[in-house]
């Protein structure tokens, strides 16, 4: 006897059942994600459509991007809050990241837009960096810094007015948010291979004295 109600022992076995059960994968963060996956090529077709140029369209491809990004702010935390990480999740949230930033920086240095080396270092960081994460997942995750959450806002606030067919002192401004952004991009990104650095050498030195223990066993 435990001394607890058979109702009560079996709300609680079902509360912490119900706790443990892992997430389906169609639930809202998601969701949220293949709503920006989906989003990619509609916001391309937007962006070129009637050579590029047209600044209709151009807010109509800014609305796609803005409705990418605002979902990317909800999935994640959605996630986290009520339990819902799946590894369909973990590998299709930063594509998604990645691919509605790649996709609007290519465009507008296509169009001329947007100097090649720009789309060049924010590429290669963002590519580089989850690569990198991969490279060190067995010895720990890195988590996301306020830098890194400072770098992505000035990333799509940048890219956003860049997307607008801005004139005057607007377009002058935007290319100081630019400017920002690719230093957050770059200061940010030696600070992750700093850590990654740090972390791999405190995984291998941990597996090493757990290898000597068991030797002398």
């Amino acid at each position: 006897m435990t001394g607890v109600p058979a109702s009560a022992a079996g709300g609680r076995s079902a509360t912490a059942s119900a706790t443990a059960a892992p997430a389906g994968l169609w639930n809202i963060a998601n969701i949220l994600t293949m709503v920006r996956l989906f989003l990619v090529p509609g916001f391309v077709l937007l962006m070129l459509h009637n050579g590029g140029y047209d600044p209709a369209w151009r807010s109509f491809a800014w609305a796609a991007f803005a409705i990418a990004m605002i979902t990317d702010l909800f999935d994640g935390h959605l996630a986290r809050r009520y339990n819902l990480v799946t590894d369909f999740g973990k590998i299709a949230d930063p594509i998604a990241d990645k691919a509605i930033m790649g996709a609007a920086l290519i465009c507008l240095s296509a169009l001329g837009d947007l100097p090649w080396w720009v789309t060049g270092v924010i590429l290669f960081r963002e590519i580089g960096i989850t690569l990198m994460r991969f490279w060190v997942i067995k010895h720990g995750v890195i988590p996301a810094s306020r830098g890194g959450k400072m770098k992505t806002l000035a990333q799509g606030t940048a890219v956003g007015m860049y997307i607008l067919a801005l004139t005057g002192p607007l377009a002058t401004f935007r290319l100081w948010v630019m400017a920002a952004a690719v230093a957050l991009t770059v200061l940010t990104g030696l600070d992750y291979v700093r850590q990654a650095v740090v972390l791999r050498r405190a995984g291998l030195a941990a597996a090493r004295e757990r290898a000597g223990r068991e030797s002398v066993r």
